[in-house]
């Protein structure tokens, strides 16, 4: 027998190291040759690592969330035969089997804990119990007064100043281990003495009338911490780079879309069946990438350490897209190419490989201006946040009807808000205006989309 390391991987992209995402193993597991033992990021992507070797697993390299870098030891592998690393198997199985024959001793109750912990009288044991009352050790619960509960819609208790409430030492150490303080807890007990059942009383309520906690509405005192990691920390580094870096200004513009639907609707009726159904945002893509054509400043990367900006003629649009674990941005390469059905059917293929995971590190990576929209939950307003370091996003709000005056009348028409937002350090006011007013006029005018 021998032991195999598993480092990690170069990637390549010139990546010098990558983040670990999720373990797909654990100690102790039997992997196959082939089988992913872990998952990794880069800048762009989720990377399977898959196991060169079948046979046992001995030891884990690193948490979710570390950053490891290229070539470190990733996983350890017991193997029949030759392993890659000097060092006998057994000697690591023996370390981890230390914790698991040290858990009987600790299983025993107060009578079998270790000599420094033989004082510690509130250890739980993991014997199961029915309540936490059972579970209490005896000579804590001998301490709790019988009768029948005090009620816990009373206001806390009058003591005098620097009066110091009646309580055990036990009764005083639960309190301090629960963070209750005692001045404001009523005791039952002679005297005003406060036992474990005063202490339970006050926890129920947490000084709050009767009625409400018969009702369920108890105050809440919990709190969770989420790690940020994987997708998660990319966005957040992504975000914060963009607002640091690129001084964002927003421009929002209401457009009159009800010729526009029903174009779409009538295109829909005649071709859907064998085409595929239109959505509103093939049309709003077509709109931007003839915008682009009198406003190639808008489809730019801004290289701000070199103080280079770079004009694409081909328009690589990204595509903000929510997944599970957060927000990403596919390509539509080539978007000029396109007609209104050649985006629906990309659209749609992107989104569904990039929520499964399934998309292709190329097809995250590359846009020169993106369109995100929130479909209908895009609210009013929205101010996005642009994609660094392209330098322009077209954002989408939802579509309602509202009565509008032509002429003398007043007509029911179905509006949307483009919110968009800019790099004011490479994009004036006026050319991002007169921009978002060529996709307004394409809109409203729907028959201009299918002229080049």
């Amino acid at each position: 027998m021998g032991i195999y390391a598993i480092k990690m991987p170069d990637i390549g992209e010139g990546i010098a190291e990558v983040e670990l995402v999720e373990w797909r193993v654990q100690p102790g597991d039997e992997v196959k040759e082939d089988q992913v033992v872990a998952d990794v990021m880069t800048d762009k992507a989720t990377v399977e690592i898959p196991s060169p070797v079948a046979g046992k697993v001995l030891e884990l390299g690193g948490q979710p969330g570390e950053l490891m870098a290229v070539g470190a030891e990733l996983v350890r592998i017991e193997v029949a035969g030759e392993g890659n690393v000097k060092g006998s198997p057994p000697a690591v199985a023996a370390a981890q089997a230390a914790p698991a024959q040290a858990a009987p001793a600790r299983a025993a109750g107060p009578a079998g804990l270790p000599p420094d912990r033989k004082d510690d009288l509130t250890q739980e044991t993991p014997a199961a119990a029915p309540a936490p009352s059972a579970a209490r050790p005896a000579a804590l619960a001998a301490d709790r007064p019988a009768g029948p509960r005090p009620p816990a819609a009373t206001p806390p208790p009058q003591r005098a100043p620097g009066e110091r409430p009646i309580a055990s030492p036990a009764v005083r150490r639960r309190a301090w281990e629960l963070g209750i303080e005692l001045q404001f807890v009523h005791g039952s007990g002679p005297a005003g003495r406060i036992g474990h059942t005063d202490l339970d009383v006050y926890l129920a309520s947490r000084g709050q009338p009767q009625q409400a906690v018969a009702a369920g509405l108890r105050r809440k005192h919990g709190e969770q911490q989420v790690p940020v990691i994987g997708l998660r920390r990319r966005i957040a580094q992504k975000m914060q780079e963009a607002k640091r870096r690129i001084p964002h200004f927003s421009y929002v513009e209401e457009v009159d879309v009800t010729e526009l639907e029903a174009l779409r609707a009538k295109l829909n009726e005649r071709h859907g069946a064998t085409r595929g159904k239109l959505t509103v945002l093939p049309f709003i893509a077509r709109a931007v990438v003839l915008a682009l054509q009198d406003f190639p400043q808008m489809n730019a990367r801004f290289d701000d350490d070199a103080g280079v900006v770079t004009r694409h003629e081909p328009v690589h649009l990204g595509m903000a897209t929510q997944t599970e674990s957060g927000l990403m941005v596919p390509v539509l390469r080539h978007a000029e190419a396109m007609d209104l059905w050649t985006f629906a059917s990309e659209v749609s293929r992107l989104a569904e490989a990039t929520r499964s995971g399934k998309a292709a590190r190329d097809e995250l990576a590359g846009s020169t201006i993106t369109i995100t929209s929130l479909g209908p939950l895009g609210g009013i307003v929205t101010t996005p946040v642009i994609n660094h370091p392209e330098v322009a996003i077209v954002g989408v709000n939802r579509i309602v009807e509202r009565p509008v005056f032509q002429g003398d009348a007043i007509v029911k028409r179905k509006l949307m808000n483009l919110s968009s937002s800019f790099d004011h350090r490479v994009v004036d006011g006026m050319d991002a205006a007169q921009f978002v007013q060529a996709i307004r006029a394409l809109l409203e005018t729907p028959a201009l989309l299918f002229l080049d």
